[in-house]
């Protein structure tokens, strides 16, 4: 464990946190942890992990501009993805990981190419459902946090795989959280967008 760790740790439970309350405060902090983790992943060899952290800090950017008002200047509300579309969606982040960790086996040094794979491609669809505030974010979290700790804890990263545990923990809360926050009312100006 060294410094930067630490600090990508620290500024990762704060966004996660501030994820699962719904505040806007979860981008700008999820975007230094990224920066930082990217650092701590390339050390560790895992390359899939440490590309997701390239995505996440430009993603995280759109995802604040976006629970902002974007362009359209009218936050967005909490709603639901229609279950055929979540299927799909899990269908071809599964599909990701396969590919990418078959890449990684063949063309790098990765530790563990797949099992990398499965976190980035189910991160990135986690990240893309919540930066439209989807409630099915949070079961895509708990599947990404539940194959992270063990991974992490094998590379001896035992900070991260602790932090991981506490994700999965935060996933589950905030799961139910924003399952209440979808059927409460919009308030004044939000949209509820459609997926």
């Amino acid at each position: 464990m060294n410094g930067i760790e630490v600090a990508a740790n620290m500024a990762a439970l704060a966004s996660i946190l501030l994820a699962g309350r719904n505040n806007v405060n979860t981008w700008w902090t999820g975007m230094l942890a990224c920066t930082l983790f990217g650092f701590v992943f390339h050390a560790s060899r895992l390359y899939a992990g440490m590309a997701l952290q390239v995505f996440l800090v430009v993603t995280s950017a759109l995802g604040w501009w976006s629970w902002l008002g974007g362009a359209k200047r009218a936050p967005l509300a909490v709603a639901h993805v229609a279950p055929v579309r979540v299927a799909a969606i899990f269908g071809a982040a599964a599909a990701g990981a396969a590919l990418y960790g078959h890449g990684l086996a063949l063309r790098t040094d990765a530790a563990a190419p797949y099992v990398d794979a499965v976190i980035l491609a189910f991160s990135v669809t986690a990240q893309l459902l919540m930066m439209r505030r989807k409630v099915e974010a949070w079961p895509f979290w708990l599947l990404v946090n539940s194959v992270a700790v063990p991974l992490y804890a094998s590379r001896g990263l035992w900070l991260t795989a602790a932090l991981f545990g506490v994700f999965w923990v935060n996933a589950l809360v905030s799961w139910r959280h924003w399952h209440r926050l979808a059927r409460g009312p919009v308030a004044p100006g939000a949209t509820r967008p459609g997926w």
